[in-house]
């Protein structure tokens, strides 16, 4: 049967492991705690290896596993304090002060921030590391230490536990006595507590945490994204793409509101004498869109043209076609290179074929014009990424205009903020009336919300 000293380290552990990425169903939770009420807590290695087999189901998950286990169960194996602090002689400072806090105050940990501290004081003399120990453990459960979820909090969750242990009466003590080693003692648990505590954020906020970053990343400005962040957004870009491609990745219908399948509804209420208790409404079916895409790669956008590009190639399973153009000025076509190579090594050698230079938006139009222009017919959307700056030069805006024509419709997405549009040496206003959509695009956020828009609509 099982004990409540097990289930509740059990349950934090358990806590933990999914934090740090691992999949574990109620049923696999149950089965690891009569797992473990079989084997018991003594031997850490067979308690490892027997959970490890209930809870970790591959390679990656088992050392994932190994790394949370023995971090969670050496959270509270403190140090012993180093030799030769005490003086000769010298008596435990708490049984001559007659135990100032020591009438239970020091049990649990708990009530001793009003000023207990005759335990403290005690465990900090005798060097008493196991049960500075669990009473560390019993003053972050009750500080709910597990709930910490930034590392910003270590600092409010150390002072809590110091306080809940009794740091005020040890404070107190020090102050009277001038004991030197009660004052090393509370440095030393200073630190071990808060050791304590970052231990626990690895623990339990490991999830959390980076469920907060990728929430900051995708509402972080793409060209701001810092170097050392490429990595992460690579895989936030990946994990967007794949959950829109399984939700618009097959054809789907849609009930026409208010326009009567009457066949449909006679059949369905046969049973009725035809009275149309359900209607049936017909459907128009939704297709998987077509994607043309053109990308300003110039210096000014070359860094959310990037994403876009590895957002775009990682819908595959939404698409039934995508062809993709880079420009800064000439047109280049793309698709052969994204589609031969790993998108890592693609994008690079998009970049170094056409990117980085100065914007001329008409030089390329006439490119896509002349070479690809029955690309476009009335099943395709077409996708242009830039800021409309064409430092000057004609913009040709008849030839988006005839590409709107050709095309389902044109989508604009631009970095800039629309207070900028047609500023300088922008064409944007003059762009905008032929497009269908025009929106500001500079986030990941932005780009699975527009992207998400024309997969639901069918492009």
């Amino acid at each position: 049967m099982a004990s409540a000293s097990m289930d509740g380290p059990l349950l934090d552990f358990f806590r933990a492991a999914r934090s740090a990425g691992l999949r574990i169903s109620p049923a696999e939770s149950i089965d690891a705690t009569r797992a473990a009420q079989v084997v018991g807590f003594a031997d850490r290695d067979r308690l490892r290896d027997t959970l490890s087999i209930v809870m970790a189901k591959t390679v990656d998950e088992k050392r994932e596993f190994a790394a949370v286990f023995d971090l969670f169960f050496r959270r509270g194996d403190f140090a012993a304090a180093p030799p030769g602090d005490a003086a000769p002689g010298e008596a435990p400072a708490g049984d001559s002060q007659g135990g100032e806090g020591q009438g239970g105050e020091g049990q649990g940990g708990e009530g001793q921030g009003a000023g207990g501290g005759g335990d403290l004081v005690r465990m900090l003399l005798e060097g008493d590391q196991a049960t500075i120990a669990a009473a560390v453990e019993r003053a972050g459960q009750a500080a709910g230490l597990s709930n910490i979820a930034l590392f910003t909090q270590v600092n409010l969750f150390t002072r809590r536990i110091l306080d809940r242990m009794g740091l005020a009466g040890l404070e107190r003590e020090i102050a009277a006595s001038g004991n030197d080693r009660l004052r090393q003692g509370r440095d030393r648990l200073r630190d071990q507590v808060k050791e304590f505590v970052e231990q626990n954020l690895a623990l339990f906020a490991r999830g959390e945490t980076e469920a907060f970053r990728a929430r900051m990343l995708t509402q972080t400005r793409l060209s701001a994204i810092d170097r050392r962040d490429h990595d992460r957004m690579r895989l936030l870009v990946r994990a967007m793409a794949r959950r829109l491609a399984t939700q618009y990745g097959r054809n789907r219908k849609r009930d026409r509101r208010g326009v009567l399948d009457v066949r449909r509804t006679l059949r369905r209420n046969m049973g009725w004498d035809g009275i149309p208790f359900h209607t049936i409404w017909k459907q128009e079916r939704i297709q998987k869109p077509r994607l043309v895409v053109l990308c300003d790669v110039s210096g000014s956008v070359a860094a959310i043209a990037q994403f876009l590009l590895l957002f775009l190639y990682s819908l595959n399973e939404a698409l039934s076609g995508l062809r993709a153009f880079a420009f800064s000025g000439n047109l280049v076509d793309v698709s052969e290179i994204l589609e031969r190579n790993p998108i890592e090594t693609a994008i690079p050698e998009v970049m170094a074929r056409a990117g980085f230079g100065s914007s001329n938006y008409g030089m390329a139009l006439e490119d896509f014009e002349r070479e690809h222009l029955a690309l476009l017919d009335s099943q395709t959307t077409v996708i242009v990424l830039g800021d409309g700056r064409g430092n000057r030069t004609d913009p040709r805006v008849d030839i988006l205009t005839r590409m709107a024509d050709r095309s389902k419709q044109i989508v604009w997405l631009n970095p800039e903020y629309r207070t900028l549009w047609g500023t300088g040496d922008s064409d944007m206003l003059r762009y905008a009336p032929h497009c269908r959509v025009t929106a500001v695009c500079n986030t990941l956020q932005h780009l699975e919300r527009v992207i998400g828009e024309l997969l639901r609509d069918g492009g």
